[in-house]
């Protein structure tokens, strides 16, 4: 059985990934505490997107060691996924169902208590700005809607640990600020983030800690509470060897 009074509600020891020959986490070591918001920033292809892949039970490690609530992966997925709320690149919905529809089809899957559905779902469309749209066919959204309903998605069933992939991908300011509303208020919450962005700016502003991703290995790993924001973009391109991002 897992340790429930671990410091650690995210910990990962020299986590390796190798697609074909060509490896793409290389020993990685991470720690993330009960509660803890950390932001993890790298250029595109550095691994951010494997790494949560891996820690959200979508794909299997090569090598090393990946707790999740103290439980194992991939050994124990099915415990994980339990507790996750995950974002990715795919909005993982169904285009041919309502939003409502949708998110009744995953309460399901998240064996919600049927007569607690109809409010959760309701709460989380309107939460993420959707409830008047809540029973329009999901092939009708814009790409900003459809990522706000995977956020709904992904909090409907109140997880522990959520998993964001760049999750202001195709957001307007409107939904963007919307979307910084709900992940403060996940921060004080005490639930568990785990965030990918290349805003470094909105990142910093987020998150207790800053990590930074380098060819395979997290290269730094600060809190933000020692971090000057406005040397970030130099810090992070001194890190990656990346140009001077915002």
């Amino acid at each position: 059985m897992p340790d429930r009074d671990a410091a650690e509600m995210i910990a990962v020891q020299g986590l390796t990934k190798v697609f074909g020959i060509n490896p793409v986490l290389r020993g990685l070591d991470l720690s993330v505490a009960h509660g803890e918001f950390v932001t993890l920033l790298g250029p595109n292809g550095s691994g951010k997107s494997t790494l949560l892949r891996i820690l959200g039970a979508l794909s299997r490690p090569t090598s090393g060691s990946v707790r999740i609530g103290g439980w194992e992966l991939p050994k124990e997925a099915d415990f994980v996924r339990r507790q996750l709320g995950v974002v990715s690149h795919l909005p993982l919905l169904y285009d041919t169902l309502t939003a409502e529809e949708n998110l009744y089809f995953f309460a399901r899957l998240y064996d919600m208590p049927s007569e607690q559905r109809a409010e959760r779902i309701r709460t989380v469309l309107e939460r993420v700005g959707l409830w008047r749209r809540a029973r329009d066919v999901v092939r009708t959204y814009s790409r900003g809607m459809l990522q706000r309903l995977a956020i709904a998605r992904a909090i409907l069933p109140d997880p522990a640990v959520l998993l964001l992939d760049e999750p202001y991908t195709g957001l307007d300011q409107d939904a963007a600020a919307l979307l910084d509303d709900l992940l403060r208020e996940v921060a004080v919450s005490g639930r568990t983030v785990l965030m990918t962005t290349h805003d470094l700016r909105r990142g910093y502003l987020l998150a207790d800690r800053v990590a930074i991703l380098s060819r395979g290995k997290i290269a730094f790993d600060q809190p933000t509470s020692a971090i000057d924001p406005g040397a970030l973009p130099s810090l992070y391109a001194d890190v990656t060897g990346a140009a001077t991002v915002r």
